[in-house]
């Protein structure tokens, strides 16, 4: 089998479920995620999200198309002031537990995996910029933190 990068895009932050959503798109498509798709991820995103806790209300997500049917959608909420909440939304997967092949027809994953090779390299950075605007400063900055995004680009390495 063969590895290959796919194209990662940081739309602008979104807020929903009264959070301040910063966004990934990764797709091996160059054209990007279809909007049917994206309207349906962002659709059950509300569905995935913690109940506040005081901690600002930060989250990031990763909309991955596959190369088949499937459509994942991973959110990762801070909460406690310094820990990730994750939850998942999948579309078109049956193995998966979705009802059908339809990428825009999403349901919560029940299972406890955090992301794939494609999904995993924005943890990193968002760790990051969460210590460097939240954390480290003496005032935390939330907007700072919010404009602070990988940029657009591949999956690959960004060292």
């Amino acid at each position: 089998m063969t590895f290959a990068e796919k194209r990662l895009w940081a739309p602008p932050p979104i807020e929903a479920g009264g959070r301040h959503i910063k966004r990934y798109h990764v797709t091996g498509d160059p054209d990007g995620i279809d909007p049917a798709v994206e309207k349906a991820a962002y659709a059950i995103l509300p569905e995935l999200l913690p109940e506040p806790d005081g901690t600002p209300p930060a989250t990031f997500v990763v909309l991955h198309r596959g190369g088949d049917d499937g459509a994942y959608l991973n959110a990762y909420s801070w909460v406690w002031d310094n820990v990730l909440h994750f939850g998942a939304a999948v579309a078109g997967q049956p193995v998966l537990g979705c009802p059908d092949s339809d990428p825009t027809h999403f349901v919560r994953l029940d299972r406890p995996w955090i992301g794939c090779v494609w999904e995993l390299p924005p943890i990193q950075h968002e760790r990051d910029a969460w210590v460097r605007h939240m954390r480290a400063p003496d005032r935390p900055g939330l907007d700072a933190y919010l404009t602070d995004s990988l940029p657009d680009g591949t999956t690959g390495d960004r060292s």
